[in-house]
Parts: C-alpha cells; sequence; structure tokens
C-alpha cells in the first residue's frame, strides 16, 4: 500500500492576462503598452483610421446648431429641405399626441418612424456634408432620448 501526501495547494500560474504582484522591495514594472504599428509618418495607425474619435452623444448635441447646420448646408436642396422640414413637423406633433395620450400610436412604432427618417437625413448628407452626417449621427440616442422622455420633450 502506497501513502499519497497531499499536495500543498499552490497559486494559479498567471495566464498573461493579469498583472502579476510586483515582489517586496521590487522596483514598479512599466504597464504594458499597447502594440501599435506606424505609417511612414510616425503616427500610429490607428490614429489616421480614425482622425476624430467622436464625443459623448449627450455633450455634442446642440439642437439649435444641428437645425441651423441642416438649414445652411448645400448637400440638400431648398424642396427637400422643405419636406423633411414637414416629415419631422409631423413626427414632432405624433410625439406630442404621444406623450400627451392622445395618440394610438405606440413608442415602438413612433422609434421606427424616428429611425426612417434619420437614414433619410443621413442617406442626403452622406456624400455632401460628412462632418454633418457624422454630427446627426453621433446625437442619434440623445435626440431619441429627449423625444422619448415626456419633461425632455416639454422643454423643446
Amino acid at each position: 500500500m502506497t501513502s499519497t501526501k497531499p499536495k500543498p495547494p499552490t497559486a494559479p500560474r498567471n495566464s498573461g492576462n493579469e498583472a502579476e504582484p510586483p515582489a517586496a522591495g521590487a522596483a514598479k514594472p512599466e504597464a504594458p503598452r499597447p502594440a501599435t504599428s506606424s505609417t511612414p509618418s510616425g503616427a500610429p495607425a490607428a490614429a489616421k483610421a480614425n482622425p476624430a474619435a467622436p464625443a459623448p452623444a449627450a455633450a455634442s448635441l446642440n439642437l439649435t446648431s444641428l437645425e441651423q447646420r441642416l438649414k445652411d448646408t448645400r448637400a440638400i436642396g431648398v424642396f427637400t429641405k422643405l419636406s423633411l422640414k414637414n416629415q419631422v413637423d409631423d413626427l414632432l406633433s405624433q410625439f406630442r399626441a404621444f406623450h400627451n395620450r392622445k395618440a394610438a400610436i405606440s413608442l415602438s412604432e413612433l422609434r421606427q418612424r424616428y429611425d426612417l427618417l434619420l437614414l433619410k437625413v443621413l442617406s442626403l448628407l452622406q456624400d455632401g456634408d460628412p462632418p454633418l452626417a457624422n454630427a446627426i449621427s453621433s446625437s442619434r440616442e440623445a435626440l431619441w432620448g429627449i423625444l422619448s422622455d415626456p419633461q425632455k420633450f416639454a422643454k423643446l
């Protein structure tokens, strides 16, 4: 009969994903640096691919500014702008009726109409005014938050 001694428990091995604690008295190790490939100009490739990271939607949302930029853009013709304004006014009326409980429309139906209108605007702007298209796209959820919240909508 052979007797086996239980082995003392050992600490789990580091898989490489976690930082190992420094040994007592040891100098602090440097934080790992992300691997970046450089372009010939010396700038990281990630910075070249995404030159301007979008700001958080809430911080970049300025309804007055977006409205003025839409009015001023040359990417959309005058008659198309008038048509879009009427569609926006109709959608706002539907939201107003929804919040006043005078509409037989659900919030999910309003979301579909909102998304369709936004996609239409973005498709009109994508080639002629990409910065405005990006601003509207990055503000999409913040705009929806205002429209779907009765208190925020009342302040419009």
